[in-house]
């Protein structure tokens, strides 16, 4: 099946939400400067309050991977999510301060991209248009990525489905697409959850 991982979790009733429609990863934004972001400390708090089983993630943009690690390492994260303009130097330094499971964010807008997120040495890659654009890439430039892969960019309950037939994504990550007027939907991130699931079974 298809994972599902819904980002800029930053209120107690979010969690609530997520609890109820039980994506696989909830995922919290450290990274400054945005408007969905929330402290270390926070995120700690709402991640301490997940059901078991769904895995907090913690997205950053070129923070010191001695930050990143700290967080792996305590708990509060088990996934740090590279969103800036980390290299394969940085992943290197940061695998040397942590065990935890990094992924690495690319923003596509060429071929390239793509084939630099295939030979990245971080466990996991997602494929985005960029940081909380809430637009979709060209996903015809994905065919063939040759590993497995997050698919994040405009997704919603009307497009995911789509989205999952034809590029076939080991998960997918949505943010504003499960937000009305800057907030969690509990219906739309239900919806969200029932169109995957739907896609799968075709």
């Amino acid at each position: 099946m298809t994972r599902i991982k819904f980002c800029g979790i930053r209120r107690e009733e979010d969690v609530g939400y997520v609890n109820l429609v039980r994506p696989d990863y909830a995922g919290f934004v450290l990274a400054p400067g945005f408007r969905r972001t929330v402290s270390a400390q926070e995120a700690g708090r709402l991640s301490s309050l997940l059901d078991e089983g769904i895995v907090p993630v913690g997205v950053f943009v070129d923070e010191p991977p001695e930050n990143v690690a700290r967080l792996l390492e305590d708990g509060t994260i088990s996934i740090a999510q590279l969103h800036g303009m980390e290299d394969e130097e940085y992943l290197s330094r940061l695998m040397d301060l942590t065990s935890g499971t990094l992924m690495k964010c690319f923003r596509v807008s060429s071929r390239g991209d793509v084939e630099a997120a295939s030979c990245c040495s971080a466990d996991l890659v997602m494929l985005d248009s960029g940081t909380g654009t809430g637009k979709a890439f060209d996903w015809s430039l994905a065919e063939g990525l040759g590993r497995d892969f997050f698919l994040a960019g405009g997704l919603d309950p009307s497009n995911v489905g789509e989205a999952i037939k034809r590029m076939h994504p080991t998960a997918v990550d949505t943010s504003s697409g499960i937000e009305t007027d800057g907030f969690k939907d509990y219906e739309k991130m239900e919806a969200f959850v029932k169109a995957v699931r739907s896609a799968d079974g075709e």
